[in-house]
């Protein structure tokens, strides 16, 4: 142990002459303890919240996704894609085929997205597990019976046809390469009937839930005349598989024309914003912590005045006035880390506690929100980064005052 370190601990954890010094270091240390705390607290929210949204877009988006960078559409027989297919670890692999339709129900004209999928669509994504019926014994997800399609809507789309099992709709798409005939428009679309199979899905997202109807992708292709032709491959790999090796491997495979995307990208605007928010919430409160440490000022500023005679007594030992600075210095920065340990332990156990018994409700009445109470999730980076902020913080508040303060009154 240095010297300096050795007094700064002394000075630190000794019986000061003056109470006052020994109530504004705690006043202190509990100032950068609360807003650590506060840190903590703040961005574990922020990552619960993230975690819970990123768990709702699990079911519905496939774990990689294969879309063209260029065109909308592509061919489904594109080699690129048929690597893709043939790789060890894809598992699944899943056609699928997107456009915006409009929906005749009840004489009432409503713009929907169609998405088109493959047969084996419950296979690449958790669709049945988001899968909801009126009935007492549903049957499940299901696209296609004998030559009947099925389309199942988000639980807000099935609302605004009024019930879940909505019978049949008519879906009209404009024909390829053809103007709007004015005097008899319905000549210029293509429609053709979809089939309820009585049961509809929840994401929780508004995107899906009231605008998405799961189609067959014959189904769409045939409507909007793209025969052979997807928008998307929709890809589950295999449980042992690496998602970051096999996605960089896939994306090799693709080339230039196509992208392969995670969960995270998928959702890349949703998260982005997440994203900045916290940053926004982090930067506060930095700020509050860095005012909170400027209460250490008053604490070492009174230490140096009782410690006038020891730091001659020192002077006269051999040390230098650097040297007493810094133990100043450092008796300032231990007071503002040991406030932030306490700060984050104590923040670590209200979330722990959260997590556990979810004392702080989103709401009074049972079911308004997806979860009952706030989602809290802790990560050891946001709290290495919260102990490294307050060390910083502490530093930089303590520095110029305790040199001034030393060269003024220790000379």
């Amino acid at each position: 142990m240095t010297f300096t370190r050795f007094i700064a601990l002394r000075y630190l954890f000794s019986k000061k002459r003056l109470g006052a010094i020994n109530i504004i270091s705690a006043i202190s240390a509990g100032g950068v303890a609360l807003a650590t705390m506060a840190m903590v607290c703040v961005l574990a929210g922020f990552n619960g919240f993230r975690d819970l949204i990123e768990g709702l877009y699990t079911a519905i988006d496939p774990q990689l996704v294969v879309v063209p960078k260029g065109e909308k559409f592509v061919s489904a027989s594109h080699p690129a894609l048929e690597r893709i297919r043939g790789h060890k670890d894809v598992a699944s692999a899943t056609e699928c085929l997107t456009e915006q339709g409009l929906i005749l129900f009840k004489g009432h004209p409503l713009v929907v997205t169609l998405k088109g999928v493959a047969d084996n669509y419950a296979q690449t994504t958790d669709i049945a597990s988001i899968i909801y019926s009126a009935s007492p014994n549903p049957e499940g997800f299901k696209l296609r019976a004998a030559n009947l399609s099925y389309g199942t809507p988000g639980i807000g789309l099935a609302s605004q046809f009024g019930a879940i099992d909505y019978g049949s709709l008519q879906i009209c798409a404009p024909r390829q390469g053809e103007r709007i005939n004015l005097s008899n428009p319905i000549e210029s679309f293509n429609v053709d009937d979809i089939l309820s199979p009585g049961v509809c899905f929840q994401v929780h997202q508004r995107k899906y839930d009231d605008g998405m109807l799961i189609v067959p992708l014959q189904f769409v292709a045939q409507l909007y005349e793209r025969p052979g032709q997807i928008t998307s491959l929709e890809l589950r790999l295999a449980p042992q598989a690496e998602e970051n090796r096999v996605k960089s491997e896939l994306q090799e495979l693709a080339g230039k024309e196509f992208s392969v995307l995670n969960r995270m990208e998928q959702q890349e605007e949703t998260f982005r914003i997440m994203s900045i928010e916290k940053i926004f919430a982090y930067a506060f409160l930095t700020f509050i912590a860095l005012v909170a440490c400027f209460n250490i000022i008053g604490s070492v500023s009174m230490l140096i005045i009782d410690k006038q005679n020891d730091a001659q007594t020192l002077r006269h030992l051999g040390a230098t006035r650097a040297q007493i600075a810094r133990i100043f210095l450092l008796e300032g920065w231990l007071i503002a880390l040991g406030g932030a340990l306490i700060g984050i332990v104590l923040g670590t156990i209200l979330c722990l506690v959260q997590q556990h018994s979810g004392i702080l409700k989103l709401g009074g009445s049972q079911g308004n929100f997806i979860v009952e109470a706030y989602p809290v999730s802790i990560h050891v980076l946001d709290l290495l980064a919260i102990f490294l902020t307050a060390a910083v913080a502490g530093l930089i508040t303590v520095w110029y005052p305790v040199r001034y303060l030393a060269r003024r009154l220790l000379s």
